[in-house]
């Protein structure tokens, strides 16, 4: 069975196994998490040190993810140094991080050992853009955000990493006909206040990204039989 979910935002990691549990999700099923399971809950890095050991489990790069790799200075050994020393880029980006709710994961970071942070700036550098799967009959693309600036002519190729981490597509927006788009960052609240809490189906694209960094429960897809699983279910 292949599962989907996103933008878990340090969502309490305990809460999650038990929806892999309640989900039945064994060691011959794979998960995709499209990104963004760093920043603003507390967990954040308890799935990054999770998700790089299960064979089975792919985590796709979020556009938290790439904040968090841009602040790469911060996985140095002597990092109480490097800050001192931080350069005008480097004082942007880490700025700009934490505006967006990364004192947790900044928190969780310097409390792990030298080889502990090395491991996981490793792991960030190796973290997949998109992924293209197949599941019975059907094609998905995994993608953080959607594509921005999307044309069906464009090879996926010449998308920009941000053009897929940092997009917002519109309700109205299609993306391609022959294969489903399965991607979160945007919030179904963003939506509309009917969609909250909520997966939500288009024609060409699957937004799943339920509201976890907004207090709504995250809900794990299955697209096997598109069976959703939350709290709540």
């Amino acid at each position: 069975m292949i599962y989907v979910i996103s933008d878990l935002h340090g969502y309490p990691f305990d809460k999650f196994l038990g929806l892999l549990k309640k989900a039945r999700f064994a060691d011959d099923d794979t998960l995709y998490i499209l990104g963004d399971v760093i920043d603003r809950g507390a967990d954040g890095i308890k799935y990054l040190q999770w998700s790089l050991n299960q064979p089975n489990v792919t985590l796709l790069l979020g556009n938290h993810e790439k904040m968090m790799r841009e602040c790469d200075f911060l996985f140095d050994k002597n990092v109480s140094d490097s800050l001192k020393d931080l350069n005008g880029l480097q004082r942007i980006n880490l700025t700009i991080w934490m505006a967006n709710g990364a004192e947790p994961t900044v928190e969780g970071l310097f409390a792990l050992s030298d080889e502990e942070r090395t491991e996981i700036g490793l792991y960030l550098y190796a973290l997949p853009v998109y992924k293209r799967i197949r599941v019975g009959e059907k094609e998905y693309l995994l993608v953080h955000s959607g594509l921005r600036d999307f044309r069906a002519d464009k090879p996926l190729e010449e998308y920009s990493t941000d053009d897929m981490v940092w997009g917002r597509p519109a309700l109205t927006d299609r993306y391609y006909d022959d294969i489903i788009t399965v991607f979160g960052h945007t919030p179904s609240w963003f939506f509309g206040s009917a969609h909250e809490g909520k997966i939500i189906f288009s024609e060409t694209w699957i937004d799943i990204d339920a509201g976890a960094a907004s207090g709504f429960p995250p809900v794990l897809l299955r697209l096997d039989d598109m069976v959703q699983f939350s709290e709540k279910t």
